[in-house]
């Protein structure tokens, strides 16, 4: 019994449970915590990113897209991923290193992680519904300023497209 209980204190201690996005603190690719609560009353896009597919392109929009609206109050964060098609191989500096040099981005950007199946942690377990998974890399999800999924966008919704843009607005 006493085994048991040590096994349930390791597991629920080191699991990322979180009843709200502002409870979730995560680590960059530079390896410093960041901490969503930083972001209550803001508007927040987290996208799952990679650095060799077919839409790694969006980078470039979706800093566009930041720098346009950070001053009104949106966060843009990324959350690369080698799930789909082995297309993220770096590390985590790697990761950062090429999507600022090559991209310009200045937004956060998360440690790589599996974002489906049952290794994607708490925090891709708050953003899809049970049952449902990310279908492919620049799935990009809106946050609204009261924490809550008010946005779902497939890889083909371009950032600049008026659909995404105008949830950003009502979000704002």
């Amino acid at each position: 019994m006493k085994m048991l209980s040590i096994f349930l204190f390791l597991l629920f201690s080191t699991t990322n449970f979180a009843s709200s996005f502002y409870d979730f603190n995560e680590k960059s690719v530079d390896g410093k915590e960041l901490k969503f609560s930083e972001f209550k009353g803001k508007a927040v896009l987290v996208v799952n990113v990679a650095t060799r597919c077919g839409y790694t392109g969006q980078l470039d929009d979706l800093e566009g897209l930041y720098k346009k609206y950070k001053s009104k109050g949106l966060v843009v964060v990324g959350v690369p991923s080698n799930d789909f098609g082995g297309q993220t191989p770096e590390g985590n500096k790697e990761v950062g290193k090429f999507c600022r040099l090559k991209y310009g981005v200045t937004f956060p950007l998360l440690e790589k992680r599996p974002v489906k199946g049952s290794a994607k942690d708490g925090l891709m377990k708050f953003l899809v519904k049970d049952g449902e998974e990310i279908s492919w890399n620049f799935e990009k999800f809106l946050i609204s300023p009261k924490g809550v999924v008010v946005g779902r966008f497939k890889s083909g919704v371009e950032p600049g497209s008026d659909e995404l843009q105008n949830s950003i607005k009502k979000n704002l």
